[in-house]
């Protein structure tokens, strides 16, 4: 069983980067697990964010950040990141990396979904201020 480990939140200003990392730890070798990010602001559904394939050659983001977010990982460091740039007070959210353990093959539907995901971290908080 993997353990996932989320760092890197804090209180920034609109218009601010910030860099997200998820460290993983037992389990599976890393690079054999889908990873993705996905945020829950108070009151709203846990929404996706951005998913990443095995070996870092194939991303999907969720629209309301494209161009904004960059999703990476490095298998070697068992981590996988998700640069934000450009953040807006919409992206205030409780931040959490995600992976899926299963056998499936890449496709842009899966990797969108909650239920794909077999282990999530803690979550780290990001607020973005007006």
């Amino acid at each position: 069983q993997v353990q996932l480990e989320e760092s890197g939140g804090g209180l920034v200003h609109s218009g601010d980067p910030l860099r997200l990392s998820c460290a993983a730890s037992g389990g599976r070798t890393f690079s054999t697990y889908i990873m993705g990010w996905f945020r829950q602001a108070p009151g709203k559904e846990r929404e996706f964010v951005a998913a990443i394939s095995w070996g870092g050659g194939s991303t999907y983001d969720a629209d309301s950040v494209k161009g904004r977010f960059t999703i990476s990982r490095d298998n070697a460091k068992n981590t996988v990141y998700l640069q934000m740039n450009s953040l807006k007070p919409e992206d205030t959210a409780v931040y959490f990396c995600a992976a899926d353990a299963s056998t499936r093959s890449w496709g842009p539907v899966a990797p969108r979904r909650v239920e794909s995901y077999d282990y999530w971290g803690q979550g780290t908080q990001v607020t973005v201020s007006s």
